[in-house]
């Protein structure tokens, strides 16, 4: 019986969710560029500015049509800030999630969507970004109190940018750790299955991000991230430092 008990106390602790992704929450629905498995609300509206090497400017806007469906829309380019021709992507892409199962005591969320919003700078010639877009994905999160509040988000994807000759399935891992109330360290790795044959920009080591996600108003968050940590890149220079700014709020 002593046994029971403690076994049962112990997967209370480590399992039972956190206060995870409520409204005024550190949580939105990626990591940095990994998507977890969470979805708005119902009528939330969460509006994004990313700003990224070579003057980027990204911006993105994410409505939650009901709480299991989202649908979003995102543009940008390089040279936006500084001097010279600005250099816009093609054109707007869209992020599309529907949240498959929710989280609970023992099993984790599980969601599926699709992004064609590459990041970094987009190749006329290979059709794609220097970052691939996940394209069709599917993701499981799981949240617990594990050290104070800790996730991990497992995926899989199949991007549609494959001129550059490697058209694998992807893989993706993330975990986010919660140091207090407004402040989140996180982490990810794209193992680029897809990027590493034929024409790929990656090297084969695949790309490691990590970063702190910071609430320094209510609904108002700031990221700072240190992204292609092993320079996974061919004719790019090495690793990035990017910020990005979030507005969530709920009608």
């Amino acid at each position: 019986m002593k046994k029971i008990l403690f076994v049962t106390s112990l997967s209370f602790i480590l399992l039972r969710v956190p206060a995870w992704g409520q409204p005024g929450s550190l949580h939105l629905g990626m990591v940095i560029d990994m998507e977890s498995a969470k979805t708005l609300s119902s009528g939330g509206i969460e509006a994004e500015l990313r700003m990224y090497p070579e003057g980027g400017l990204l911006t993105s806007l994410l409505v939650g049509v009901t709480s299991r469906f989202n649908l979003g829309v995102s543009y940008g380019g390089e040279n936006i800030i500084g001097t010279g021709k600005v250099d816009l992507n093609p054109r707007p892409c869209v992020h599309i999630r529907f949240l498959i199962l929710e989280e609970r005591f023992f099993s984790p969320a599980f969601m599926i969507g699709f992004n064609d919003q590459g990041y970094g700078r987009y190749d006329k010639g290979l059709k794609r970004y220097t970052i691939k877009s996940r394209g069709l994905y599917a993701v499981l999160s799981k949240n617990t109190s594990f050290l104070g509040g800790m996730g991990f988000h497992l995926g899989v994807n199949w991007s549609l940018e494959n001129e550059d000759e490697d058209s694998d399935p992807n893989f993706f891992v993330g975990c986010h750790k919660r140091l207090n109330a407004d402040l989140v360290l996180l982490g990810e790795y794209d193992i680029a299955n897809n990027d590493n044959s034929g024409n790929a920009i990656g090297s084969g080591q695949g790309y490691l991000n990590c970063g702190v996600r910071w609430s320094f108003a209510q609904r108002l968050f700031v990221e700072f991230a240190w992204k292609n940590i092993l320079e996974n890149t061919e004719n790019v220079d090495g690793s990035s430092r990017e910020v990005k700014l979030v507005y969530v709020t709920y009608l």
